[in-house]
């Protein structure tokens, strides 16, 4: 990898070393490629690569707004890694991509011209988008989303054929690229309204720390949620017969205790299974089809309620608590601006507040709720193709790519899919052991400076460089998955509050009580535990990477350290 700090229009290059090859096809190289740790952290399956991914949509996002800084998006997997390249606006550019399997060349505008002219209309009708979408998502596109998941969960999986699933499977597709335009629409749409607030903040003089207090949601469907589970919490305290089943020890436990008796099966039915059925359609990575959703499996809905019993998760004390610090931070931000400027400024807060639910709720409806119907098709193929003798396990199926399960759809004995899921399952299994860079390619300051490249953190991650090792821990592999982050080390539930979302949790050894961090951590690192210990059982239910029985991981890893964890190999690296 070369880089370079001078002014030049080229930064650096990274085409790939030993241990990380890349073989690149024509203008790919010219292209600023970044690692998706975002959304998808492990090594992709096939067809979600194939069908599945978030920058199917991207042309059209591009076009409806009129950027003039990127035109396309497009996706590379590179070791079994996913890597992302917006495409600027350039109409001598050419470069090769790959969408449903097929070739595909990003478009790029014919006038040379386009770039500098269209940022006028970019900056003209995103007010419109700002002021007018929240009634469209009331009104009209969450509606429409709602129908899309009916259809898709009132269809007869069970009763129907291959064929049929397999045009089920096309309508999921459609509706997945359908709702993947709303959620764009919506992004900028809620940019739009953010980036607003905070120039009337800086423009009238206003205090602009509490810019990302203003941001917070007191009502949408994460704390609905949130709240349905604190119910379940709540007759599970004052049951003692339900209170003795949740002592098992595991999730599994717990729900065949339930079922052995009349008040556990009417818990089952009316907490368990209707919050599957409302919030269920998730996993622990949304961007991706290996991973069994909450409605599928209720043992992270089991151990999220054990865990607000074990704490005695009070919801409504929290949400009153966001609640004051909006309010506060309101007060903060109105405090001394006054006449024509308050005006303004209560206008442009009114209308990014608004906006504040969009961002738990497109993820529900979207990368969640999508998503996981999308999966839902998928895995229902795959129990047909099982029965067909085709495959051996129906999960097996996110291991073909698109044409080929198309192919063993229409005759189940194309070709051996057994043999090569097989060698697929292999492969996948190796991509752990490798390190993807954060960014592949070319480097140009313009690239770096995307202005979605700030959810990876450039251009900030591009001058700090690659992180290197400054020590190793060895585990015990506990719960698949490669995720890098923030440590940090919590001893007592008196410092659970402490901990972030998005960290990766280090301690002791963990217990029912701190299940409730296992919704907001994205790693788990124990001294001890083993492959069959609550950690291990946990982090597999909630799908969070996991290493167990590090003996010392508390004493070499201190909160803040960035740390690499591998479950799969169970080796966890600290990075400088």
């Amino acid at each position: 990898m070369a880089v370079t700090t001078q002014h030049d229009e080229v930064l650096g290059t990274n085409f790939g070393t030993d241990a990380f090859p890349v073989q690149w096809q024509e203008g790919e190289k010219e292209l600023f490629w970044i690692y998706d740790d975002l959304h998808i952290p492990n090594p992709v399956s096939p067809l979600f690569f194939d069908i599945g991914g978030w920058w199917l949509t991207c042309d059209h996002m591009f076009r409806r707004f009129g950027t003039p800084f990127a035109c396309d998006w497009i996706a590379k997997e590179v070791n079994g890694y996913v890597y992302t390249a917006a495409v600027p606006c350039d109409p001598s550019l050419h470069a090769e991509a790959t969408e449903y399997e097929n070739r595909y060349v990003p478009r790029v505008p014919r006038d040379p011209e386009y770039a500098g002219q269209i940022g006028a209309y970019l900056g003209g009708v995103l007010p419109v988008y700002a002021a007018n979408f929240m009634d469209w998502w009331k009104t009209r596109l969450r509606p429409e989303i709602e129908r899309n998941f009916a259809y898709l969960d009132d269809f007869d999986y069970e009763g129907s054929s291959l064929l049929e699933l397999a045009v089920l499977l096309e309508d999921a597709m459609d509706i997945h690229d359908r709702h993947w335009k709303i959620h764009w629409m919506l992004n900028f749409a809620q940019f739009a309204s953010t980036q607003n607030l905070n120039a009337v903040i800086e423009a009238v003089g206003a205090d602009t720390s509490v810019m990302g207090r203003l941001q917070s949601s007191v009502e949408d469907r994460n704390w609905d949620a949130i709240e349905d589970l604190w119910r379940g919490k709540e007759e599970v305290k004052a049951d003692a017969e339900l209170s003795a089943a949740f002592e098992q020890l595991t999730a599994g436990d717990v729900m065949t205790a339930l079922r052995g008796t009349e008040r556990g099966r009417r818990f089952i039915s009316e907490r368990v299974e209707s919050h599957q059925k409302t919030f269920g359609y998730k996993a622990m990575w949304s961007h991706e089809f290996m991973y069994k959703l909450w409605v599928e499996d209720p043992a992270p809905i089991i151990e999220a309620i054990r865990g607000y019993v074990a704490t005695d998760y009070d919801y409504p004390s929290n949400l009153q608590a966001v609640s004051d610090d909006l309010e506060a931070a309101k007060r903060d931000v109105m405090e001394g601006v006054q006449g024509e400027d308050r005006q303004k400024l209560s206008r442009a807060l009114e209308l990014s507040l608004n906006m504040n639910p969009l961002t738990p709720d497109h993820h529900f409806f979207v990368d969640q709720g999508t998503n996981a119907r999308l999966r839902i098709a998928v895995i229902a193929i795959g129990r047909k193709l099982v029965q067909a003798g085709a495959l051996d396990d129906p999960e097996e199926v996110v291991f073909l790519h698109y044409n080929e399960l198309r192919r063993l759809i229409a005759d189940p004995e194309a070709f051996d899919a057994k043999d090569l899921v097989s060698d697929r399952r292999d492969d996948h299994e190796e991509a752990y052991e490798r390190r993807p860079p954060a960014w592949l390619g070319t480097a140009t300051k313009s690239a770096i400076e995307f202005p979605y490249g700030g959810l990876w953190g450039f251009p900030d991650r591009f001058y700090a460089g690659e992180p290197s090792t400054t020590g190793e821990i060895k585990g015990l592999p506990a719960s698949p998955g490669v995720v890098e982050g923030s440590a940090r080390f919590v001893s007592s539930l008196e410092e659970f509050d402490q901990v972030q979302e998005g960290e990766i949790l280090v301690c002791r050894m963990t217990n029912p009580a701190w299940v409730v961090l296992f919704t907001k951590i994205k790693g788990l690192v124990t001294e001890a535990g083993g492959a069959v210990s609550h950690p291990a059982v946990v982090a597999r239910e909630f799908g969070i990477p996991a290493v167990v029985g590090t003996g010392n991981a508390g004493e070499r890893i201190k909160t803040g350290d960035r740390v690499r964890v591998n479950g799969a190999t169970g080796l966890v690296e600290v990075l400088a």
